[in-house]
């Protein structure tokens, strides 16, 4: 059930540009998780949508509290092209 929420919160982020990353993400990566993982993804998933954006792309720099292994693998995910909407 709790991933089942956070997948569904991945795909409705508020902007589309973050529901393909984070959802893509979700999608890829979150049956895999095991609970200290999901609390992260949780707690990436509370921040607002342009402050994550710009940690993602490496527009900002992450605060040290968010700079987890998760956003990290959130971010390597994004840059390799995997979370990338298509065309």
């Amino acid at each position: 059930m709790r991933r089942r929420r956070l997948r569904f919160r991945a795909w409705h982020r508020g902007t589309l540009e973050m529901d393909f990353v984070v959802g893509r993400f979700a999608d890829a990566e979150l049956a895999g998780m095991n609970g200290e993982e999901i609390a992260q993804l949780e707690a990436l998933m509370d921040l607002p949508d342009p402050d994550l954006f710009g940690w993602v792309v490496g527009q900002a720099a992450v605060p040290p509290q968010y700079d987890t292994p998760v956003f990290r693998r959130m971010a390597e995910f994004h840059r390799s092209g995997r979370g990338r909407q298509p065309g």
